[in-house]
């Protein structure tokens, strides 16, 4: 797994991407707090924390999309198959390095909270609590994403896919309030990663909350393995 994770991670920073996708999350969060922090004078990153919940669900796609088809585009997946590795060692290999990248990208909100702490004092609970969230929204949107690159060669339609696959997450709370039915109401309000992730923002770390995502982020990485699985046998 070590060996999978130290290649997938190099790659991305062998190609613009990994660069690219740190740039444009630590541009956003500069962006917005000087927006919502700087032209405010104010020490609450709630609102800053708010707008990358949104950034984030539409820049991950991006960054997973090479994740599983890349490999099966050029028939390096083969190569791993054969590979003194089990399934599941290749498929956390390649989630954990988009993983770190991601961690890295994120780190701006951090950095800003640090700058700011020494002219103001932070609500450090509330950004604990939106970096926490953030890991987790992260932790599972690239599980959900990397399952969808593996279901397709086209790095394209893996974005494509995992953009969709955003959108939903997005709209769940709209579908939420207009069906009629309140047992369909009320698993879609459990299903909303926003529902779960708005605790969050407000400096409240709910185990539950943590494990909605962590319980997600393990279901796609498994439903990962078994389609390396069965490619393996076909």
């Amino acid at each position: 797994m070590r060996a999978v994770l130290k290649r997938e991670f190099r790659a991305y920073f062998q190609s613009p991407l990994g660069f690219v996708f740190i740039a444009a999350l630590y541009f956003f969060t500069a962006y917005y707090f000087f927006t919502f922090n700087l032209y405010r004078n104010t020490t609450d990153m709630s609102n800053l924390f708010d707008q990358l919940f949104t950034v984030v669900l539409f820049l991950v796609p991006v960054l997973t999309m090479r994740l599983m088809s890349e490999d099966k585009r050029a028939r390096t997946d083969q190569l791993l198959l054969t590979a003194p590795v089990s399934r599941i060692g290749i498929v956390l290999g390649k989630y954990l390095s988009a993983l770190l990248v991601y961690l890295i990208a994120i780190s701006g909100t951090l950095l800003m909270a640090v700058v700011m702490s020494f002219y103001a004092s932070p609500d450090w609970p509330v950004v604990i609590g939106n970096l926490i969230g953030l890991v987790m929204l992260g932790a599972s949107l690239i599980a959900i994403c990397m399952f969808l690159s593996s279901l397709t060669e086209s790095q394209v339609i893996a974005a494509v896919c995992g953009f969709a696959a955003s959108l939903s997450l997005v709209l769940v709370d709209a579908m939420a309030d207009v069906v009629s039915s309140a047992f369909l109401k009320r698993t879609l309000y459990y299903l909303s990663f926003n529902n779960h992730y708005n605790g969050f923002t407000i400096g409240i770390i709910d185990i539950s909350n943590i494990l909605f995502f962590l319980s997600v982020a393990a279901l796609f990485v498994l439903l990962t393995a078994s389609v390396l699985e069965r490619r393996r046998w076909n």
